[in-house]
């Protein structure tokens, strides 16, 4: 993994993350692509923006697009399954395509290196870096840079406008 995960010279192509089934994933494999990366959980209230998410990977993933999933249990404990009963649920609940990831911690001192990137990259609101729930959600452009950071609220058929902005540069 990175070090230094607080540099913002880096990009997300500077990280390393495991994938669902464990295989070890250089986040460059992404280069040139346009990425919305989300902490996710499956028993949350935001559980259902899997769909509107895999909508958006459906939709965009021909222009260069793709969503990443980050499981994450730290919010109420709503991701307790491990990393095949994940994968399974999220193919057969809401037909999920795109990358998932093992299970991380977004905050915290075990905090996965990418998210503390991400974090520093694009603070929330009044400037606070940690994620506060489940479905935070953070688009990068093409070039690794992270362009935008978007809350549990924000659905993903609202972040369209965003996407295809930096898909047209």
């Amino acid at each position: 993994m990175a070090q230094n995960s607080g540099r913002l010279d880096m990009t997300i192509c500077d990280f390393v993350a495991n994938s669902i089934f464990g295989e070890e994933i250089l986040l460059s494999r992404f280069q040139g692509k346009v990425l919305l990366i989300v902490n996710t959980a499956s028993k949350c209230g935001f559980t259902p923006q899997y769909a509107g998410l895999q909508q958006l990977h459906s939709e965009f993933s021909p222009r260069g697009f793709s969503v990443l999933g980050f499981p994450c249990n730290q919010f109420g404990q709503q991701e307790p399954a491990a990393p095949k009963e994940i994968q399974q649920y999220c193919l057969s609940t809401f037909s999920v395509t795109f990358p998932l990831f093992d299970k991380i911690a977004v905050n915290g001192r075990n905090a996965h290196p990418l998210f503390e990137f991400l974090k520093k990259s694009k603070p929330g609101l009044l400037g606070i870096e940690a994620v506060k729930w489940n479905f935070t959600k953070f688009l990068v452009d093409r070039n690794g840079i992270v362009a935008k950071r978007f809350g549990p609220l924000t659905r993903p058929a609202a972040m369209k406008a965003d996407i295809e902005k930096l898909l047209a540069d």
